[in-house]
């Protein structure tokens, strides 16, 4: 029963906060790294992920990548529902705590990767590293999506 009642206050929390305005930023620990990205659907139905400003194609999310692929999907509904268009970048971000976060700072959307286990912050942590050769990279060896 104390969980339920936790649970409960906790939802409450963060919907008082919602309707007030009140910023909702858990991650005030500095950034240390960030990168900006550019994300398309494939004709092949994967997600390709390009480097900003340069184009640069880094990695190319296909099959049973479905975390990876509904975080990004879900930051491009936002986009979509607010009428916005792809001409701005979302931005990775790790934090000087350890912390990583796919931020879209044309709607305000956030998604803190570490809250959904260590191999789902492995795939996008992976990003932040060039490619061997020009090639684009799926995912770390031994990541399970």
């Amino acid at each position: 029963m104390l969980m339920v009642s936790l649970a409960i206050a906790a939802l409450l929390a963060a919907a008082l906060a919602r309707l007030t305005g009140l910023p909702v930023d858990r991650h005030a620990s500095p950034v240390q790294w960030e990168r900006s990205l550019y994300v398309q659907d494939g004709s092949d139905g994967s997600i390709l992920i390009f480097a900003a400003p340069s184009g640069k194609e880094i990695a190319r999310l296909q099959g049973e990548q479905g975390f990876a692929r509904g975080a990004l999907r879900a930051l491009a509904r936002e986009r979509k529902r607010h009428g916005l268009g792809w001409d701005l970048p979302f931005q990775l971000r790790h934090h000087a705590d350890g912390s990583l976060t796919l931020s879209d700072d044309a709607t305000g959307e956030k998604i803190h990767l570490e809250s959904f286990g260590p191999a789902q912050r492995a795939v996008f942590a992976s990003l932040q590293l060039e490619p061997a050769q020009g090639h684009p990279h799926s995912l770390p060896q031994g990541v399970a999506p």
